[in-house]
């Protein structure tokens, strides 16, 4: 296979590299794991006090920025507390450690954001991940060393000022997210309008606007959660689409059953002074608030590549398959790029990619050929029409994509096909009955079967864990009862 070493050169050439991921979000666990079983050392550098990223929930909000519009923001998690996911747990787990139900948890198939925390969690109790990850610790500048063969790390305690570190490290993994940079659009007036605006990174919860008029700009994912969250105690919500194409049948049905206070919109055209909100058709409603749901904008404010990976209306670039800026690959890379994937199973994917690339076991093309690459895929997302702004956005160009970069890049198994039929099915119940799809769903039989023997296969893995978990408590037992049989033995009376 193209870019995979005979086992013989492997061997030889096989290196353990200092790797340096930033973030402990899913696609930082995904590639620490990752890593790891190829041998390499890694450090985990987490801004937060705790693992999971965006499921880490936050009641905490940037109240002097609540737009965002400043400057990297200072809380990450843009979680509002109602959050579920709107992917099956089913689908949404790593490959070998299944995202199982549990006593005494949220058993739903669609849970809320503190199950996937604990999953986490849980992921990283099984794998021994903790002890590679460094909490409260924030990185303020990446940068290659002199030589240019290595990199330096600039990071400083959170909760120790004083504990600031400079380190170098043969590789650096970026794997931040992307749901944290609130991305606005410009809206004539934003600047003098009276009212409340925020962006969905600012929102929690839906009491602080009770009784008022709201407009929720956006009908994505967020915005219709939010708009739905709202509508049960606001006098009036009004959601904006950029056009009638945005309005899905499941949105449609919600729209005219609570016609009393809820209202489509097309286009927000200006903001008054006074209060009012003009819409593109020209209606007018005098709002307390709006919220912009409007998506997030890359942002690696600690990273300098010397102008070699930029951020170009939220294209990175150029990245080799999202992952290696040709310049200086292998030694940086990035981990969760891409969106509308299958997570974590695609960050696993991208994570063994790089481990295996930096021990040697594959190798990449030569930059001008990645360069190349690049340039062809640039090339065939403007013909197909594709905004610059969605370049790393893969499920809903090439549904095929995932499976054959694992394929191709590092023997990566395919998405089981009763997996790949309920993800259609959810996202189709989802589009037709946003309301209702997470509690309200009907399964075929091939996906029936394949929820069953995905339980007994989770239960299987599960049990194997806790035996060996157990067997290495005994071991370990065993040598103390050992070392304290000798220490009497060789003790004087």
């Amino acid at each position: 296979m193209k870019g995979l070493r005979t086992d013989g050169e492997w061997l030889q050439q096989k290196m353990k590299k200092k790797v340096c991921a930033i973030g402990a979000g899913m696609a930082g666990l995904a590639a620490a794991r990752e890593l790891r079983r190829e041998g390499h050392e890694v450090t985990v550098l987490e801004q937060s006090g705790d693992v999971g990223g965006q499921w880490l929930y936050d009641p905490a909000t940037d109240e002097a920025d609540p737009l965002g519009a400043l400057g990297p923001v200072k809380v990450h998690s843009s979680m509002y507390a109602s959050v579920r996911l709107i992917s099956p747990r089913e689908t949404t787990g790593f490959t070998d450690f299944p995202f199982a139900t549990m006593d005494g948890r949220d058993n739903r198939r669609f849970p809320g954001h503190r199950e996937v925390y604990l999953y986490l969690k849980d992921f990283c109790d099984a794998f021994g991940l903790m002890d590679a990850v460094r909490l409260n610790t924030k990185v303020l500048r990446v940068a290659m060393t002199p030589s240019r063969r290595q990199w330096t790390v600039r990071s400083v305690g959170l909760t120790d000022a004083d504990d600031k570190k400079e380190e170098v490290f043969d590789a650096v993994v970026v794997a931040t997210g992307h749901y944290s940079q609130p991305r606005f659009p410009t809206i004539q007036g934003m600047e003098k309008w009276r009212g409340r605006q925020m962006h969905g990174h600012s929102y929690r919860e839906a009491e602080p606007f009770r009784g008022q008029v709201v407009v929720v700009v956006g009908t994505g994912e967020s915005g219709k959660d939010i708009t739905m969250e709202l509508r049960d105690v606001a006098k009036e919500v009004h959601i904006v689409a950029r056009s009638m194409e945005d309005v899905t049948p499941g949105l449609s049905k919600v729209l005219a059953k609570y016609s009393t206070n809820l209202h489509l919109k097309l286009n927000l055209e200006r903001l008054c002074e006074e209060g009012r909100v003009v819409f593109g058709d020209g209606s007018v409603v005098v709002a307390d608030a709006v919220i912009y749901c409007t998506g997030y904008n890359y942002s690696f404010p600690f990273l300098d590549t010397a102008g070699a990976v930029t951020i170009d209306d939220n294209r990175v670039g150029p990245l080799f398959e999202h992952v290696f800026p040709p310049s200086l690959a292998p030694s940086l890379s990035f981990v969760g790029i891409p969106r509308k994937v299958f997570a974590p199973r695609f960050f696993e994917t991208q994570g063994r990619w790089v481990a295996q690339v930096l021990s040697g076991k594959r190798t990449l093309p030569t930059e001008e050929e990645m360069l190349r690459s690049v340039e062809e895929f640039y090339r065939a997302r403007e013909s197909a029409g594709v905004p610059k702004k969605y370049t790393h956005e893969i499920g809903g160009h090439d549904r095929t994509y995932m499976d054959e970069f694992g394929e191709k890049y590092c023997d990566f198994p395919r998405l089981e096909r009763w997996k790949y039929e309920l993800l259609v099915s959810s996202v189709t119940n989802m589009i037709d009955n946003f309301e209702t799809f997470r509690d309200d769903y009907q399964d075929s039989d091939s996906i029936l079967k394949g929820v069953q023997e995905w339980q007994l296969s989770a239960r299987h893995r599960a049990a194997a864990r806790t035996s060996t978990a157990v067997t290495g408590l005994l071991e370990e037992s065993r040598t103390v009862i050992t070392d304290m049989q000798q220490l009497s033995v060789i003790s004087p009376g």
